[in-house]
């Protein structure tokens, strides 16, 4: 049986409910990881663990990292090909969770999960909060040759967002999608031909992910009429997008191509 990719806080405190590796991965909240995390977490930097930045006009703000790179995170912190990976921030995903959920499940990692209501909802639960900063136990080099999961460049985006047989998906909110906002990058936009839907829709009033059901019944219905593999999705720098991908992996469809640069890569290219 597959595994779900969304891990419910209530599971994470059954007996014996300890053989996994616990990270936090709330971008720009080190200084709250110090003071409290949950117990045993080990903090991982949306920055410098999980991207590789240079120029923001080449990949976006957070290009993926180099293999060998991520496979020297990985090992630091002992993950093996075997072992049970449970991922939380304090944003339900949306921070950089689903980031590295996606990234994991790109190179193969079979046991995956991210904390469905993330830190408040398992302290919420009852799970134990630390301020002690564990010591991991380091494993051998994680062996990394490509990622598996799909991905778009940036002139890919371009025809796609021109065709009439492929969806471009900007999963930001509606403000920054109309060019109203721009809290982040140079320009306000969106990419023509790209369709808003919002990540946020999907969680429920609570912030907990929507049930599988009802995910499946909405983007199964939203892209009828696209193949998966037409189907393109991207944010601000391709963070935040990973948070859809998840969300539709989480209700059982395939998962589309990740455009990594997002706007943050386009804007600095495309707009003349």
């Amino acid at each position: 049986m597959k595994l779900s990719s969304i891990i419910q806080p209530q599971e994470l405190i059954l007996p014996g409910k300890n053989d996994f590796i616990l990270f936090d991965v709330s971008a720009g909240s080190k200084a709250r990881y110090d003071e409290q995390h949950l117990d045993g977490a080990f903090y991982l930097d949306l920055n410098t663990d999980l991207a590789d930045i240079k120029d923001f006009a080449v990949g976006g703000r957070h290009p993926l990292p180099t293999f060998e790179h991520f496979s020297e995170v990985l090992a630091k912190y002992g993950v093996t090909k075997d072992s049970h990976v449970i991922v939380y921030d304090d944003k339900n995903g949306a921070n950089a969770a689903a980031r590295f959920w996606w990234m994991l499940k790109s190179i193969g990692h079979q046991k995956v999960q991210v904390l469905n209501g993330g830190y408040d909802a398992a302290v919420k639960a009852g799970f134990a909060v630390s301020s002690e900063i564990p010591t991991p136990k380091t494993a051998e080099p994680y062996q990394i040759t490509e990622w598996q999961l799909p991905l778009a460049e940036i002139d890919e985006v371009e025809v796609a967002g021109n065709s009439d047989n492929h969806a471009v998906i900007d999963v930001r909110d509606a403000n920054r999608y109309a060019g109203l906002t721009e809290p982040i990058d140079l320009i306000a936009g969106h990419i023509p031909g790209a369709i808003n839907i919002p990540f946020t829709e999907n969680l429920d009033a609570n912030g907990d992910f929507l049930a599988p059901e009802i995910l499946k019944e909405k983007y199964s219905k939203a892209l009828a009429d696209y193949k998966t593999e037409n189907v393109i999705v991207h944010c601000g720098s391709g963070v935040t997008a990973c948070h859809t991908l998840l969300a539709m992996d989480y209700a059982g469809l395939e998962i589309p191509k990740l455009y990594v640069g997002s706007w943050s890569e386009w804007s600095r290219n495309k707009i003349k």
